[in-house]
C-alpha cells in the first residue's frame, strides 16, 4: 500500500464573486501550493495540478499510499468555494470517476518521470447527455482490452457530463498491457459510432473536442 500510486480527480466550484477577481484568491492559492509541496516532500503525493474554467476547478492528484483529500491541502480555498450536494452531506470537492487511461501505476519506481515534464496539461470536454453512456461504454471497453497506446500519464475522469483530462508532454507512449506490438481492435467500435457526435463544441474549443485549461499550479516530484 505504501508503494501504491492512485490517481484521483476532483471537481470544485468557485463562488461567482471570485471568478473575475482572482487577486483575492492569490494568498489562498499560494497556501495550497505550499501545502502540496509539503506533501510531495513528505512522500504523500507525486503530482498535483489545479486547473480552472470560469467558476469551475479541476484538480488532478497522484497519491502515494492512502488518499490525501483536497479538503486538507486546499483548505485555504474553502471560503471561496460552493458546495456540491451529496448523499450523506454536502462537500466542497466532488469526486470524478476515473474512466480512461493508458497505463496502470506499478509502484513508485515505475511511475517516476525520468525528467521533469515539459508540460502538465489539463483539458475538459462536454458530452451531450444522450451520448454519455455511449462514451462511457466504448472507453471502458478500450481500457478493458488494454491495447490502445497513448501517454502513460494521461487519464480522463467524468463528473455529470464533463470530462477532465490530464496528460503530460513530451508524451511517454505505452498501453495498459505494456505491449505496443499489439493493435487495438476495440477502437474500431468507438470510431464507428461517430466520436465527434458525442461532444458539445463550445466556441472556446475552436472545433476541438477537448479544450485546454489554464492552471493555478502544476507540481510534482519530477
Amino acid at each position: 500500500m505504501e508503494n501504491q500510486i492512485t490517481r484521483f480527480h476532483y471537481r470544485g466550484s468557485l463562488k461567482q464573486e471570485y471568478t473575475k477577481n482572482t487577486d483575492t484568491l492569490s494568498a489562498a492559492l499560494a497556501e495550497c501550493k505550499t501545502q502540496v509541496q509539503g506533501l510531495i516532500q513528505a512522500g504523500k503525493i507525486m503530482t498535483a495540478a489545479l486547473y480552472y474554467y470560469k467558476h469551475m476547478l479541476f484538480l488532478y492528484c497522484e497519491a502515494i499510499g492512502e488518499e490525501t483529500r483536497p479538503e486538507k491541502y486546499c483548505s485555504a480555498l474553502t471560503p471561496y468555494m460552493e458546495t456540491f450536494p451529496g448523499i450523506e452531506k454536502s462537500r466542497i470537492w466532488a469526486d470524478m470517476y476515473h474512466i480512461y487511461y493508458h497505463a496502470i501505476p506499478e509502484g513508485i519506481d515505475d511511475w517516476k518521470r525520468p525528467s521533469t515534464p515539459g508540460l502538465r496539461r489539463g483539458r475538459i470536454a462536454f458530452l451531450y447527455p444522450d451520448k454519455l453512456y455511449s462514451y462511457i461504454y466504448h472507453h471502458l471497453n478500450i481500457v478493458k482490452e488494454g491495447l490502445l497506446t497513448g501517454d502513460k500519464y494521461q487519464s480522463i475522469a467524468l463528473h455529470e457530463n464533463i470530462l477532465f483530462s490530464y496528460f503530460e508532454e513530451p508524451k511517454t507512449i505505452i498501453n495498459i498491457r505494456r505491449d505496443p506490438s499489439l493493435e487495438s481492435k476495440v477502437i474500431d467500435d468507438w470510431l464507428a459510432v461517430d466520436p465527434e457526435s458525442h461532444f458539445i463544441h463550445l466556441p472556446e474549443c475552436k472545433g476541438a473536442n477537448f479544450m485546454f485549461l489554464p492552471a493555478y499550479f502544476t507540481l510534482g516530484t519530477k
